[in-house]
């Protein structure tokens, strides 16, 4: 089987793996993307297969250089690229937080509220009501860490896919050791006025969410 043919395979096979047998796809894309995945890499393994059997009867010569264009896709089907960490939250230079100032949608009368970090954020620097204020919120993302030692819960928003991800960082506050850097928790607490700085209660490790990325809007 010749080069080109075992690339096309691998890399639907690739696609396939993260989109249709798993949610690995989440890592990298919207969830409305995922048709598009599953249609591609049926397409790439059929045209595989296609080449394949076309070329059977061929023994025109393949150079060895040319199977090395194989290993990416290979790469690709046994270890997938983990979702975006601390290390692409710290290269986006500045938070970008929801457009607008004024007032913002009523928040729920829950005890304590699960908003996302950039909610969070955008109502935090931007709504002249002030509507955390004494309301008890429940935020997740992974941790981030300054060389001083102070720490945020952090999370990486996409609009389509990974390459045009933004970054909203919560620091949190009140607690004495921070955990490990990437590690996903859940903190619960009140909001500090004057930022984006919440006084925690409580700090949770969980689990990374099959979606790790907030939805850009």
């Amino acid at each position: 089987m010749r080069a080109p043919t075992v690339l096309l395979l691998l890399t639907g096979a690739a696609v396939l793996r993260v989109s249709l047998f798993s949610e690995l796809y989440l890592r990298y894309v919207q969830p409305a993307l995922r048709p598009y995945l599953i249609v591609s890499g049926c397409a790439l393994v059929l045209l595989g297969l296609v080449q394949a059997v076309l070329r059977r009867d061929a023994h025109s010569h393949t150079p060895r250089a040319a199977w090395l264009l194989a290993l990416p896709a290979l790469a690709l089907l046994l270890f997938p690229p983990p979702a975006l960490g601390s290390y692409s939250a710290e290269r986006e230079a500045e938070q970008r937080l929801a457009q607008g100032m004024g007032t913002f949608p009523k928040l729920p009368s829950d005890p304590v509220l699960d908003l996302t970090l950039a909610e969070f954020s955008s109502r935090a620097v931007y709504d002249t009501e002030r509507s955390l204020q004494g309301r008890t919120v429940r935020l997740t993302g992974f941790v981030t860490q300054d060389d001083d030692g102070t720490w945020y819960v952090t999370r990486l928003a996409v609009a389509c896919c990974a390459a045009d991800a933004t970054v909203s960082r919560v620091e949190i506050r009140g607690t004495s050791e921070a955990p490990p850097t990437d590690t996903w928790v859940t903190v619960t607490g009140t909001w500090r006025p004057g930022g984006t700085v919440l006084d925690a209660r409580s700090v949770r490790t969980v689990r990374q969410p099959a979606n790790p990325y907030e939805k850009r809007t």
